[in-house]
Formats: structure tokens, sequence, C-alpha cells
């Protein structure tokens, strides 16, 4: 049994700097300012009018606040607001903004339109004014012919006997620290931090080769340039100044360029035949059917995407499963008597496919709290979204997170009910583009089911070893919603020992 205690120094000191951390969403009175900017009806815009005799509509909508625009708003419960502007505005508006105008399309009917793209009017590009200088050339970035071409090699690694490989890693590593490293029996202990620094280790066994415990000092460095770099395209002022959090991001890229570059000439020297599991070292030598084959330019940009999209979308998804299980015995009994089906023994695809109920508890979760929030695009040429006239060049956001709480397709939608997703009921099924946790279209994650395996797998050794409880009856944690969604006090969850 783990050894790990909480610091009460520590521990007051975390949730301070926490409480008092600078953000919107932490300033005295924002709840009520967001509440009231809601009712503020600001200066009308027009995004272009449309052509004449073409019977579109304009989008139009406003500015919001100088500056600022509304970032209040969104910041404070980005699905909740956005559903107040698909009730009150539509599901087509326009979002003025000096730094980053766009159209805002809410809802699955936009999203169907957006994510099947037939005629290709929507490219990736409307992702770079956000991320692009961090995870530039990663694959969600690329468009049309080139994104098919390298998705095809990188789909090698994805294939059925690879993921069978990477849940071996995934539960080496995952066994570990949640027997080992994990405070027990304290209502004190953050799971979100936890479970970050967790899900790195995964990904730094599985896709770059290190062995837990080795490299400690390298993996750390490497990790924590990860964490700069994910968050840097949510900063505010957007200058490669320092000490600004996009300075830091630019920074923290070069170190991940330099250690990927090393790690792809020292995995190209092993042949073939002697190369070894991880991610990195298969796209190192995958070739799609006519035999291309990746740079290493493009590992490099890949590797970078690919750390952060696994580790932070896991994280979010796992947080969130272990806190509905918490607030919800029934459902957590349930999970763990499948879990106790399989038993300790080592896992595999086929043993995490029998976790049913896990199943249903992660899409019931990543409903209520989806990870990524948006879907970015930009038009190619002049087009049109549910009758609305919308120019070339214009950055267009679709938000599948609101989706997610619509009334029209999910019954009482701010409920834990997993068994919506069961027959006959169904409610994903009501609409094709109702539920979109990993996209759609042909930008659908290609890390979807390693993702969902990597999951399962922590759930499960967690739910063979504890109960799972609140820190305190009715706790809810409150979401930083300034990227992917953040627990703002760490998400306390007490673990009890089986």
């Amino acid at each position: 049994m783990t050894n790990a205690t909480i610091s009460t120094p520590e521990f007051l000191l975390g949730q301070a700097r926490r409480r008092f951390k600078p953000a919107l969403n932490n300033f005295p009175g924002m709840y009520a300012a967001e509440r009231r900017l809601r009712g503020t009806h600001f200066h009308e815009r027009v995004l272009a009018e449309p052509p004449p005799g073409s019977d579109l509509r304009p989008v139009t909508g406003d500015g919001g606040l100088p500056v600022l625009g509304h970032m209040i708003e969104m910041f404070m419960d980005t699905p909740d607001y956005l559903l107040h502007l698909y009730r009150t505005r539509g599901p087509v508006l326009y979002a003025y903004s000096p730094v980053l105008p766009s159209v805002v399309a809410i809802g699955p009917d936009a999203a169907q339109e957006i994510y099947s793209n037939r005629n290709k009017d929507y490219s990736q590009e409307g992702w770079k004014p956000a991320i692009g200088p961090f995870f530039k050339r990663g694959l969600m970035l690329l468009d049309f012919d080139e994104h098919l071409y390298h998705r095809r090699i990188m789909q090698e690694a994805f294939t059925r006997a690879r993921l069978a490989r990477y849940v071996t890693q995934v539960d080496r590593v995952a066994s570990a620290v949640v027997a080992d490293d994990w405070v027990v029996d304290d209502s004190r202990f953050l799971l979100y931090p936890a479970l970050k620094e967790l899900t790195l280790d995964i990904a730094s066994a599985v896709f770059m080769g290190h062995e837990p415990g080795t490299d400690k000092e390298l993996v750390t460095e490497v990790n924590e340039a990860f964490a700069i770099t994910t968050r840097a395209g949510n900063a505010i002022i957007r200058v490669p100044l320092p000490p600004f959090t996009w300075w830091r991001g630019l920074r923290a890229r070069r170190l991940l360029e330099e250690y990927f570059a090393a790690r792809v000439t020292e995995s190209r020297r092993r042949s073939e035949g002697s190369a070894a599991d991880d991610l990195l070292s298969v796209l190192c030598h995958s070739a799609d059917e006519d035999g291309n084959r990746f740079s290493d330019r493009d590992i490099v940009n890949h590797m970078i995407f690919l750390m952060m999209a696994a580790h932070d979308t896991s994280t979010s998804t796992a947080s969130t499963m272990i806190f509905n299980l918490a607030g919800s015995p029934e459902w957590q009994e349930r999970c763990r008597d499948e879990s106790d089906r399989l038993g300790d023994g080592p896992l595999d695809i086929e043993a995490l496919e029998k976790l049913e109920s896990l199943e249903l508890v992660m899409n019931e979760s990543i409903r209520m709290v989806t990870p990524v929030q948006w879907a970015m695009r930009r038009t190619v040429r002049d087009t049109s979204l549910l009758g609305h006239y919308i120019p070339e060049g214009t950055n267009v956001i679709a938000y599948p997170g609101m989706s997610h709480r619509l009334a029209e397709i999910w019954t009482d939608p701010e409920v834990f009910d997993p068994a919506r997703f069961t027959e006959p009921r169904n409610e994903h099924k009501r609409h094709r583009y109702g539920f979109t946790p990993f996209g759609g279209g042909a930008h659908k994650c290609i890390g979807m089911t390693f993702g969902q395996l990597e999951v399962k797998t922590i759930l499960h050794r967690l739910l063979r070893r504890y109960r799972l409880e609140l820190p305190y009856p009715g706790y809810r944690p409150r979401w930083d919603y300034g990227g992917m969604p953040i627990p703002m006090d760490g998400m306390r969850i007490a673990l009890r020992p089986l």
C-alpha cells in the first residue's frame, strides 16, 4: 500500500495559488458581471452582405466589450454561454474581434456541415492563429490531400496489433502509480494534477520509450515543456517577449523540437527489425501501402502534437469519470463488478472491451464535460452555412460541447445518466452529429481508440483497489474553460482502500 502523504502547509499554499491565480474567472464579481453581460445589447455588426440574388442571409453579431470581447462569458462557462446564444441568437452568429473575428457555429446541424465538409469549403487553417506556432504541422493542422497522405502513414502506428502493445505499457505504468504513488484516506488528495502526471508518464513510456523511473530529469523537463506549450495557445498577450506566456510557449516548443530531433536520429539508426515498440520508433519505420514514409521533420511535428493531444484529453476524461463515479455509488459498484470479473491479471484489448459499464460512464462524462470544446476552421472560398453567407477567408468555430447539452437530444442533459447510451434509448443517435467528442469527418481523432483504452486501464486499476468518494457531500468542482476544461481547485477525491 502507498505510503504517500500530503503536507498540510503545501496543500494550503497550493490551494491559495489556485484561488488567486490571475485569470478572468478568478476575479471577484466575475459571475455577476457575466450574468449582466448576457443581458447587454452591443452594437450590431454584419460579417458581409450576401451576393445579390443568392437568397442567403448575412451573419450578424457583435464585438462585446472593448478589447475583451466576450471572453468573460466564454471563460466563465463556455457550454452554458453558448447554449444561451443558441437559444437567443440561433446557430450561426458573428463574433467580431480585432484579433480573431470569427463565425460561431453551434448546434448539431452546423457541426454536420462543417465536419462532413462535402465541398471542401473548410480548411484547418482556422487553428493556426490559436495553436499554430506551438503545434505547427501536426496532423490536425493539415488539410485535404496532404492530411490524407500523413494520416495513412500514421495509421500504421494505431493498428490493433500496435494498440495491444501500447496497452501492456499503459497498464504497467498505471498499475504502479495507482498502487504506490497516490495518497489514500485523505480528502485533500488532488486528483487532476495526479492524473496529469500519470498520463504524462504513460505518454513518456508509450510514445517516447522512456522506462518509468528512468531519465527522470530529462522526462521532467520535457513534460514541463509540454505543459507550457499546451497552455500557451490560450495566452491573451500574444507577443514573443519575456516573461509572457506566448514567449514561454515558443521557448518550450524549441526545447521539444531539439529533444525529438535527437530521438528520431537515434531511432533511425536502428534497423526496422530491432526497432522498439514506442510510438516514435513506429513512426520512424512506418510506411503506407505505397511505401511513403515520414521525414525527420514530419515526425518531430507529429510527436509534439500527439503528446499534447494524448495526455490532456485523457486527463480531462479520466478526472471527470472519477468525479462522476465518486458521486454515483450505484454506477461505481456496477463498474467495479465488471472489473472484479477481470481480476488483477494483465490487461489486453479483449479484456478492456468487456468493461461495458465503464464505457457508458466514459461517454456520459465526456458528454457533460467535453475535453475539446471547439473545432476551428477557415473557409477557402465563398460558401454558405445553414442559409448564411460566409465569405472566403472567414474563421469558423464549431462548439461540440454545446450540442452535448441540448434538451432536444438529451433527456435531462444536466443529470449524470450513462444509461442514455444504451438500448432502447440511444440518445446519442438522435442526431448524427449530436455527440461528437472526438470530432468528425476526415479529421476525426486518430488516437480515439488508444485514448479510450488508456482511460479504461486507469479506471480499472483504481476500481480494483479503492472506493472513490467525494471530499464532502454535494462537492462540485468549478471548471476553468480557458482551454481544455480544468477543475480550478485540482478536484479533490478521497481514495478508500477496499
